[in-house]
């Protein structure tokens, strides 16, 4: 099953590191990364530019609105991320265990949909017709939490 670890840091924390914490942490990262390629978990892997750098776009009674900066202002940031595959939720909860960011940031481990996008739209659309047909207010809310699922 694939999984996406999310490594969620401080941004200004990497500045404050002194220079043997960085390449310490360097170092850890890279033997981390070797020991998921050499296991054949690893699927891919990269970094994300700060959030500085990042637009967020928005749409809103038709209108599209493009920000600069990041949607929410948080405590930490989303650095990077790594997809796995891996047998399951332990397995994958491991890995980010072991993982160098662990230990001065947050991985947050989250399992990725094994289906295609017609696959998704497909269910979705059933379940709306479901909801449109169901009976009870019970089984409009077991369609609503299938179809949230996508959301």
């Amino acid at each position: 099953m694939k999984y996406i670890l999310m490594d969620y840091v401080k941004e200004a924390g990497w500045h404050e590191l002194t220079k043997a914490e960085k390449e310490h942490w360097l170092r850890d990262y890279i033997e981390y990364i070797e020991a998921m390629k050499k296991a054949g978990v690893l699927r891919s892997s990269t970094g994300l530019q700060p959030t500085s750098a990042a637009t967020t776009v928005r749409t809103k009674n038709g209108k599209t609105q493009v920000l600069d900066g990041p949607y929410a202002e948080t405590k930490e940031q989303l650095g990077g991320f790594r997809i796995i595959d891996v047998a399951d939720l332990d397995a994958a909860l491991s890995w980010a265990a072991r993982c160098p960011t662990a230990l001065h940031g947050v991985v947050e481990v989250r399992p990725i949909l094994d289906m295609t996008l017609e696959q998704v739209l497909a269910t979705v659309s059933r379940s709306y017709v479901r909801l449109d047909t169901a009976q009870s207010g019970s089984e409009k809310e077991k369609i609503d939490a299938e179809t949230n699922r996508f959301q």
